[in-house]
């Protein structure tokens, strides 16, 4: 009556680190309860309240102490709750669960419904539900998805221990009802390796016997899945729920598989049970005194190996081309130099080995190290993949089509269309760099692994413009780095998104081109002078941050100074002189010449750099009076003040329609002439 067991049985990682926090938490002397039963196993429960963690049933009876939160989580609600009554709360939460509660906390935040696919009435379930925003459809089987209305966008998650056959029959039917469908295949990894394992060994087995506790979903299953397979399969919480014959002849195999909540000390116990009646079925008849010897004899002859299994030797001997391990079983294993990790091992060190073959034909057992890494990278791969995490890879060789890259270990390939989101011309160029990828397509049987860095990309980016949209308000000044220059201004990076500086917003003055201020790379500060979050537009502001020229035009041009200055556009009744970026004053055409003129242009022609004497300023109006006459001739005849006409209304309307700086100077043009009639008018008095 040979006995197998699974090689994945018992507590997965997300139960085994729920139990052996809960019994820290239990030691560390801080009153502590569960808020529900942290795991589906009966003993593991009682044995946790016997060492003082007792499980309640709402917030409300905690009562201020430690709250642990079980492995199958629970709503935001709760968590919300337990936290305003001041409980300290330590989350126990499976990590691929919590990473259903991101999932569907994103999705129905987007606006999108969410279904949930599995038991309704699961604790993951409903506490995978408290997570949603907004609308929740469950579904239990693919008749269910039938029923589904019809909708436009949906994402839809998964119980972690749901059958991965039934998952892919629901997500046909999902695919035809939401016309958009983000689907997250979110079963645990370990849940449907344990699936697969207790499938193919039913297949094989004469009995099978499925250990776990009852009210355990994972546990249920798979004693579905083995009784599918093999007729006479019984489900047991401990091995006294074993029949006494349940074994019937010598030649059966027996099959044991555990559920993902059940101890390993159950499973022993389970698996002791058995070993026990095969011992007593080969055992012949036999005086008492040679019971003991037989028994011990037996015992030591049930270590039992098989290729993939994993174990721990000492190492015996060591030649240059192997070494030889001692396992525990009737020969010892070999293991070559070239399937050694660490290439110096000693005599005696304990290491780690996989069994290659039990058997090389001479009767060697053939161990390998290199299997085991291969291996561990590979889960910490598909952990990660079924995660969504990123991984980090880098470049090894440029191939037809793509990218070969090393993912710590595991082979991936990257599409040269997945490189990047521009076009790569050189696929070489990313051989030897370290790289972040998202894995994109996986195939177990044969480990291959199709990953994508313009995934990444995208979504950092994405992620860094959301954050950067959150930061902006208008009026404040943020750092900026100038990406580049148009006709019409610059645009620039702050921080994850572009804004455009118009071309009249970075100077006071007249400027042409943007460069004439800014260049391509250069750091600047900017004012947020406008935002358009639906069209995703900024429009940002430099010249804002610097000093307006007329802040200080009283004091760099008092009266009577003679400055030098640049003539910037003519008019009929006088000529607009740039001081300086964004200060223009008036020259009169009575000031323009000593002489009495009858165009402006016959006295200065645009572009002419000119000396100017200061009659006034006056702030407040942003205006400034200059004449050239006075510099040429400061003794000017009175009657040559006669010459000057005053400028007409209209005439003034017209050349401040063309041009907005007109505008500015409009008012200088009636204190020249009232400057001149006053000057007339003293004259005539003194005579």
């Amino acid at each position: 009556m040979p006995v197998q067991v699974a090689a994945h049985a018992g507590f997965c990682m997300g139960v085994r680190r729920a139990v052996e926090m809960a019994e820290k938490a239990v030691q560390d002397g801080v009153p502590s309860c569960t808020l529900g039963d942290l795991i589906h196993n009966p003993a593991v429960v009682a044995d946790l309240e016997a060492k003082g963690l007792k499980s309640v049933r709402s917030a409300e009876e905690a009562e201020g102490r430690r709250v642990l939160i079980r492995s199958h989580g629970v709503a935001r609600r709760v968590m919300e709750e337990l936290q305003a009554a001041g409980n300290e709360i330590l989350d126990l939460t499976c990590p691929f669960v919590s990473r259903m509660h991101r999932i569907v906390e994103e999705a129905s935040r987007n606006g999108m419904p969410v279904i949930l696919v599995g038991e309704q009435e699961h604790p993951e379930v409903r506490g995978t539900a408290g997570w949603a925003l907004g609308e929740v459809y469950y579904v239990a089987a693919p008749e269910e998805a039938e029923r589904l209305p019809e909708t436009e966008h949906a994402a839809a998650v998964c119980q972690t221990t749901y059958p991965p056959e039934k998952w892919d029959a629901v997500l046909s039917v999902l695919k035809r009802r939401i016309r958009q469908l983000d689907a997250f295949c979110t079963i645990c990894s370990a849940t449907e390796i344990r699936q697969k394992e207790a499938a193919e060994l039913a297949s094989r087995a004469d009995a099978m016997i499925v250990v776990g506790g009852r009210n355990s979903a994972n546990t249920r299953k798979l004693f579905d899945i083995c009784a599918g397979r093999c007729g006479r399969t019984i489900l047991v919480e401990s091995a006294a729920e074993i029949p006494p014959a349940f074994a019937n002849t010598d030649s059966e195999m027996i099959g044991i598989t555990a559920g993902a909540s059940t101890p390993t000390d159950s499973l022993k116990e389970v698996v002791t049970r058995m070993s026990d009646m095969e011992n007593k079925d080969l055992t012949p008849t036999a005086e008492e005194e040679n019971h003991n010897d037989f028994m011990a004899e037996v015992e030591s002859t049930l270590v039992r190996i098989r290729p993939g299994q994993t174990l721990t030797g000492k190492v015996v001997q060591i030649t240059d081309e192997e070494v030889c391990v001692s396992i525990g079983y009737k020969a010892d294993g070999l293991i070559k130099r070239a399937d050694l990790v660490d290439q110096d091992v000693k005599l005696d060190d304990e290491i780690e080995v996989e069994v290659v073959k039990v058997n090389d034909g001479e009767g060697n057992v053939l161990l390998s190290q290199r299997n085991i890494v291969n291996r561990k990278a590979w889960d910490a791969l598909m952990e990660k993949n079924e995660a969504g995490e990123y991984v980090e890879a880098v470049g090894k060789e440029a191939v037809k089509g793509g990218l070969i890259a090393d993912i710590g270990g595991v082979r991936a390939f990257v599409p040269a269309s997945q490189l990047s989101q521009r076009y790569v011309e050189k696929i070489a160029d990313f051989v030897g760099k370290p790289m972040k990828l998202k894995i994109i397509e996986v195939d177990k049987q044969k480990k291959r692994v199709v990953a994508s860095r313009k995934t990444v990309v995208a979504e950092e980016a994405a992620a860094k413009k959301k954050e950067a949209w959150e930061k902006l308000e208008e009026g404040i000044v943020i750092h900026g780095i100038v990406r580049r220059l148009t006709d019409f201004g610059a645009f620039v990076d702050v921080g994850g998104v572009d804004g455009l500086i118009h071309i009249t917003d970075l100077s006071w003055g007249r400027i042409k081109h943007p460069s004439e201020v800014v260049k391509p790379n250069q750091e600047v500060d900017v004012k947020v002078l406008s935002l358009d979050r639906e069209k995703e537009r900024i429009q940002l502001g430099y010249k804002q941050l610097q000093p307006h020229p007329w802040d200080q035009a009283a004091e760099k041009y008092p009266e009577g100074a003679i400055v030098d200055g640049k003539v910037v556009r003519i008019t009929d009744f006088g000529a607009f002189v740039e001081l300086e970026p964004g200060l223009d004053g008036l020259v009169h055409i009575s000031q323009c010449a000593t002489t009495r003129v009858a165009k402006v242009e016959d006295a200065v022609k645009v572009g002419e750099e000119v000396k100017v004497k200061v009659l006034g300023v006056d702030p407040e109006k942003k205006r400034i009076s200059l004449s050239i006459r006075q510099v040429l001739e400061p003794e000017v005849p009175a009657a040559a003040e006669e010459e000057a006409a005053p400028v007409s209304e209209a005439e003034y309307e017209v050349v401040a329609s063309d041009d907005q700086v007109a505008e500015k100077f409009a008012e200088a043009v009636e204190e020249v002439v009232e400057a001149a009639a006053e000057e007339k008018a003293g004259e005539k008095t003194e005579e």
